[in-house]
This record gives C-alpha cells, structure tokens and sequence, in this order.
C-alpha cells in the first residue's frame, strides 16, 4: 500500500476531509482537515481515522500510523 492509496482510502470514508498521507510500505503520517472533527475530543477524532484504516490494519497492510486531526478553523489558524 502507498500513500496515494491511504489518502484516497481516507478522503473516501471520511466525508469532505482533506487529507494528507507521507511514508509507505507499513508506516504512514496522516493529516486529516474536516468539519467531521468539529466538537470531538481528540481520541474520538483517531477513532473516525482508525475506523476508515480498520481493514487496512487488520490485514497487515499498514502497521503503524501517526494521526493529526484538525477543524478547518484549527488548520486555518495554524498560520
């Protein structure tokens, strides 16, 4: 699995979220920007990316991945 195919996993089960995928082969750093963050604290916010991964990682495709989540306005913010 590479990048491009977690970043378009993502932006397909995680409803108009920008994502942003680096690494490969098992590991990956994801950024996700989506109002779907809005109002949740940060562990429920890994659990929507998790979930989308859920297969991903079960099957041994992706073992170890570094999750930041962000709100628009906390992206935006960010400068």
């Amino acid at each position: 699995m590479d990048a491009a195919t977690v970043t378009a996993l993502l932006e397909t089960q995680l409803e108009g979220c920008e994502v942003f995928v680096e690494g490969g082969g098992d590991r990956y750093d994801i950024t996700a920007i989506g109002e779907v963050f809005e109002g949740k604290r940060p562990v429920q916010r890994q659990q929507l990316v998790y979930a989308a991964l859920s297969e991903s990682i079960a099957n041994g495709s992706i073992h170890a991945v570094n999750i930041r989540t962000f709100t628009p306005a906390q992206w935006q913010a960010r400068g």
